[in-house]
């Protein structure tokens, strides 16, 4: 249960701090600000919970772990119902504080996603799903590049951050930048109706994107990939005879 733990404590505290960057420190800090707050929190979230969990906190990157093979069905399974929960907690607890702020516009925004007239550029609703594809494929392709078995160790979490702070910036005038189901949904819950009808793209190219991403990185590191699920099936069986 430690990593199930892991995955829901890592994803609360991704949206509490990342999307509460965006939500009540936006103006000031800007999406740059935006986007180290989303590579520095997953920076440190990964030398605190890679270990233990890997550090997923996004059901696209255990998707993309799930089609490389190096975890199982029950353990993908698990981790999203963990991600998903942790996300929506997170999402309340910033989403109270928000209401505490006088002025401060919830209803329609609160650091969710967006296409058309939700975007900082009007992007439409192709250029969107694309975009988020592109853009969870980077995320997933370094984090599968650069982790041992399904653990983050060293320096891995290194440009697993760089990484996630890039595609925000590339991402914030786009759709608000998801890659993450788990971090769009939640906002969207408290966000309501203007959020919730766009949601979908969000939950689907980030999966897509993750897919993607295991399957080209089992193209271009054949042998890595191969060992590495070795010893991911190998650590999943000693983790159910543990449990047995």
């Amino acid at each position: 249960m430690r990593t199930v733990i892991c995955e829901f404590l890592g994803t609360l505290l991704l949206v509490f701090f990342a999307v509460g960057a965006a939500v009540l420190s936006g103006e000031y800090i800007g999406a740059l600000g935006i986007a180290l707050a989303f590579g520095f929190v997953l920076l440190a979230l990964a030398y605190a919970l890679g270990p233990i969990s890997g550090c997923h906190i996004n059901p696209a990157v255990t998707l993309g772990m799930l089609v490389a093979r190096r975890i199982s069905v029950r353990r993908a399974v698990e981790y999203w119902v963990a991600q998903f929960a942790g996300a929506i907690v997170g999402a309340a607890l910033l989403f109270l504080i928000a209401k505490q702020v006088p002025g401060l516009k919830t209803h329609g925004a609160f650091g969710t996603n967006g296409y058309g007239t939700r975007s900082a550029v009007g992007i439409n609703i192709f250029g969107a799903f694309v975009a988020e594809v592109i853009l969870t494929f980077l995320l997933v392709f370094v984090v599968l590049a650069v982790t041992h078995r399904i653990a983050v160790v060293g320096f891995d979490g290194l440009p697993i951050g760089l990484a996630l702070a890039v595609i925000h910036l590339i991402g914030i005038p786009l759709t608000g930048t998801s890659v993450n189901p788990a971090r769009s949904l939640a906002p969207a819950l408290f966000a309501g109706s203007p959020a919730l009808t766009q949601l979908w793209l969000f939950i689907v190219a980030p999966l897509i994107g993750g897919a993607l991403a295991a399957v080209v990185h089992q193209v271009t590191h054949p042998a890595l990939s191969a060992l590495k699920s070795a010893r991911a099936a190998a650590v999943e069986a000693e983790a159910a005879a543990d449990e047995t």
